[in-house]
């Protein structure tokens, strides 16, 4: 049965303002055209949906039984329509979506994004901030068109384009011994409460290759998923733990004080992936350049000489 969705319109209408003089004014057509829908509508369906009489339009047990099922199809289809135009005017607005590091993104990405912006005012920017073992699938899938990761093997089918490296630091309370040196080494750390994130980060592997069983033996207290959450332990004075400089510096937060680590120094490099094959949109040639000009590459370069 092919579906007569202007006889439906004016049965719904008719039913609301009990009028098909009034309906049809609504419907901007003429009262004739709404009878001739309602009686074609009643035909098809074989069943009368209305009484009608000179000054009242009253509905049916049929039409009542219809008509709150046919008001919420109707309006689920008028919001699936009013979500296609949405979409459909968006894809006028230029997009960029971006996948990043989560400690990336505390300072670094911002950066970036804010040259970016001064370069192409009107681009809207998606940004998944997410795990390093998350990042290639966006990549690869098409899903985000560029990514800000850790350098690892097994990318084949990216291009992996080194930014900059960066060491790791030990997070102190203010005031803390190993806080106020220059440098601190770990075993240093022997007898100190420490914090660290879930062995599913790549800043877990990272800390975890560069010890090897040493970092077995480390006194881990807590074990958290967010490198924010294992700083806030170190403000209340749980006890201390180790990020990457850029998650530092994005931080700035008060109570703690900071401090590089060696024996061994722990390093990451974090690179540029983009699709192998695939020609980099305006918006993200515009993105890269933005990262590995001052507000990328060179605002981490300045803190690690600061440091």
């Amino acid at each position: 049965m092919k579906i007569d969705l202007p006889g439906l319109e004016a049965f719904v209408t008719v039913a609301q303002f009990g009028n098909f003089t009034r309906a049809g004014q609504h419907l901007n057509v003429s009262q004739t055209a709404i009878t001739h829908r309602i009686t074609k509508l009643e035909r098809n369906l074989g069943v009368k949906l209305l009484h009608r009489s000179t000054r009242d339009v009253m509905l049916t047990r049929a039409g009542s039984g219809l008509l709150p099922r046919l008001k919420t199809i109707l309006g689920d289809l008028s919001g699936e329509l009013l979500r296609v135009r949405v979409e459909a005017a968006r894809t006028d607005v230029p997009q960029l979506t971006i996948a990043c590091l989560p400690t990336i993104a505390m300072d670094v990405l911002p950066s970036a994004l804010a040259v970016f912006q001064q370069q192409h005012p009107t681009a809207r920017v998606r940004t998944f901030d997410t795990s390093a073992a998350e990042i290639p699938p966006l990549i690869t899938q098409g899903t985000a068109e560029i990514g800000l990761t850790i350098m690892a093997a097994g990318n084949e089918d990216l291009i992996t384009e080194p930014l900059f490296t960066e060491d790791y630091l030990l997070v102190c309370p203010v005031g803390h011994r190993l806080g106020k040196r220059k440098e601190a080494d770990w075993s240093d750390l022997s007898h100190e409460k420490l914090i660290r994130v879930s062995p599913h980060t790549a800043n877990r592997y990272i800390v975890d290759q560069a010890l090897g069983e040493k970092s077995e033996h480390m006194n881990w207290v807590h074990e958290v998923q967010h490198t924010l959450t294992a700083v806030r332990m170190v403000q209340a004075g749980l006890g201390l733990t180790v990020i990457p400089r850029s998650a530092v510096e994005g931080l700035r937060a008060e109570g703690i004080s900071f401090t590089p680590l060696v024996g061994p120094k722990v390093t990451r490099t974090i690179c540029i992936l983009s699709r192998r094959g695939a020609v980099l949109s305006v918006l993200a040639q515009g993105f890269r350049a933005a990262m590995v000009g001052n507000s990328g590459r060179n605002s981490v370069e300045k803190s690690l000489h600061e440091a």
